[in-house]
């Protein structure tokens, strides 16, 4: 133990009096692991991101779409399916439920004139299960569907059309046909691009169904249930068998996963992206390992003296060998925490990830999984810069210092 102590004091105190050679020689390392580091972290972030977008899509995982149809063209009593799959689910103890509707038009009053926008029927707890994101105001909540100006949600598109009227001053919309009447509008959804211009409208399942006496033939609405990973393999193939006993003849029950856990090919995609940016970093990484390696080999033959004197007092070869390994290995992980801090503190502002990844509701904290990959790659850096220049260090003798 007292050699060791003995050999990192030598290669600290060789640090201090080249610090110099030492510290040009090191910020290639410190940017190459800070590259690293980044690399790695932003693959975790890229991860969650697609991650939430998969989920405003699919829903999170594990989401469970159930929907029934007809074998044989018969109308399909939504109502009466409506009622069975509600006692499936208190018998199940489901948690989170919502009926969803696509494919509704709707006549809207603008002040521009009456315009067909496009609907949806939702409940309440689509938005949770869906990480629905609102520029302004609310979502849906439980009860609005007993409102006498029932709310509705609309996107920003639309919001434009009626002339982004502050939520505060309690805007309405005029829906003309079947569905008539007066909506009080609650929240508006964001752009989910500069191209995106869809005008839509979402409408309470209720408080639509209570105005109308059955949907549109050509509207299909569905059952979403949120359950965990390992519930939806079990609860799946019982929950069709149940909702299909006692339908009527040539009516069928569809149930799978909507959500993107079940598809195989987004965990492969996450995991090429990181393969090449990490790839590209490791690069980075070798090439300033390179560079050391080349500077701290000049630096030996100036040594040379040096290394011969210590070897004339009693250095061992150990000694000689341990030291100078260690003059690159302490100093090439110093680096790499200085590049790890930095990146560390740059990720963790208030503008970076914010800025590269908007929209991202759960912003994970700084992934250690990146520090840790960071500092053991300033470590292997250190090791294999100082090891090639500790081997020409033992081969230094006495003499050499003479002729020097």
């Amino acid at each position: 133990m007292s050699g060791f102590i003995g050999a990192f004091s030598d290669a600290w105190a060789e640090i201090r009096v080249h610090k110099l050679r030492v510290l040009l020689s090191l910020i290639g390392i410190a940017v190459s692991v800070a590259a690293l580091t980044a690399v790695v972290a932003f693959s975790e972030y890229q991860r969650q991101f697609q991650v939430e977008q998969s989920d405003r899509y699919g829903g999170r995982a594990a989401t469970i779409a159930v929907s029934v149809m007809s074998d044989n063209g018969a109308p399909v009593d939504f109502a009466d399916f409506d009622d069975r799959f509600s006692r499936v689910s208190e018998r199940f103890e489901f948690t989170h439920t919502a009926r969803v509707a696509d494919g509704l038009m709707f006549r809207a009053q603008l002040p521009d004139g009456v315009r067909e926008v496009s609907g949806r029927l939702l409940d309440p707890l689509y938005a949770e299960m869906h990480r629905e994101q609102l520029l302004e105001g609310r979502a849906f909540r439980p009860g609005d569907e007993a409102a006498l100006a029932p709310p509705v949600v609309i996107t920003e598109p639309l919001w434009d059309l009626i002339g982004r009227t502050p939520m505060n001053q309690h805007p309405t919309l005029t829906i003309l046909g079947d569905a008539g009447g007066t909506y009080q509008v609650v929240g508006v959804t964001p752009r989910q691009g500069i191209w995106d211009d869809e005008v839509r409208i979402d409408v309470l399942y209720d408080a639509y169904t209570a105005r109308v006496d059955q949907l549109p033939p050509e509207v299909m609405p569905r059952h979403e249930v949120w359950v965990t990973e390992q519930q939806a393999s079990e609860i799946g193939p019982v929950l069709a068998m149940d909702l299909r006993a006692g339908l009527p003849e040539g009516q069928s029950v569809m149930v799978n996963r909507s959500d993107w856990a079940s598809q195989p090919g987004m965990e492969d995609s996450m995991r090429t992206f990181e393969m090449i940016t990490g790839g590209i970093a490791v690069l980075i990484l070798g090439l300033g390992a390179l560079s050391l390696i080349n500077i701290q080999l000049v630096a030996m033959r100036q040594r040379v003296r040096e290394i011969g004197v210590r070897r004339a007092f009693g250095a061992t070869s150990g000694r000689v060998f341990v030291s100078v390994l260690l003059e690159s290995l302490v100093a090439t992980t110093v680096a790499g925490i200085i590049g790890i801090a930095i990146v560390v503190a740059v990720l963790r502002s208030d503008w970076v990830v914010p800025a590269m990844f908007q929209g991202m509701q759960d912003v994970p904290p700084f992934p250690m999984r990146a520090a840790v990959t960071g500092l053991v790659a300033s470590v292997i850096v250190g090791a294999v810069a100082g090891f090639i220049p500790a081997m020409v260090a033992l081969r230094v003798k006495v003499i050499d210092a003479i002729r020097f």
